[in-house]
């Protein structure tokens, strides 16, 4: 077994401190998810790689034992609880955009430039939820599509990596990825 397979396991006896050796080991590749969860979604959450990492970690700590196998289903459970952190911080933003504690103030023409990079960081935001309730509904069709989607956009992982989280042929996971593509093509029209 190897040094990953081992604080695995161990998380999943319930002794904590193996979460924490554990993220300092993968600690670079949790950073190059984090990076590329922020990457595609922008200014819109007011976090940066670092804070993603720390704050999957929280919800890993807050999550008690897990039952994860091996690396690939850890890094495609972080993944999703990069992001489940990005939607829960689009929809803080939204709300507080919406008035949540604004205090109000008069505009003028400086406030004009202001105004159009909010308008852009709403365009992106709003973009984020619709990718996270397509995904939902994809969910209700077909969990699997899900998973697949997680781990090859979110995750970064290769059909062959997916396939042997899954337990699943490499056809198979591509026929499931073609069709979440599909999927979620028509539900962003």
């Amino acid at each position: 077994m190897g040094q990953v397979t081992l604080l695995l396991s161990a998380i999943g006896q319930g002794q904590h401190e193996a979460l924490g050796q554990l993220y300092e080991l993968l600690y670079p590749e949790l950073r190059r998810l984090a990076h590329s969860r922020i990457r595609r979604s922008g200014d819109i959450t007011l976090l940066d790689t670092t804070s993603l990492v720390h704050e999957s970690y929280l919800r890993f700590e807050k999550s008690g034992a897990l039952a994860l196998a091996d690396r690939a289903q850890f890094m495609a459970y972080a993944a999703r609880v990069m992001r489940s952190v990005v939607v829960d911080a689009v929809r803080h933003r939204q709300a507080e955009r919406r008035g949540g504690d604004a205090v109000h103030v008069e505009l003028d023409e400086s406030h004009a430039l202001d105004a159009v990079n909010a308008h852009a960081i709403d365009a992106h935001a709003n973009e984020v939820m619709r990718v996270h309730e397509s995904l939902e509904a994809l969910a209700a069709v077909d969990a699997r599509l899900v998973q697949v989607v997680e781990m090859r956009y979110f995750a970064g992982m290769t059909v062959p990596e997916i396939a042997a989280v899954l337990g699943l042929a490499e056809r198979t996971v591509a026929r499931d990825w073609e069709k979440a593509r599909l999927f979620l093509h028509a539900c962003l029209r």
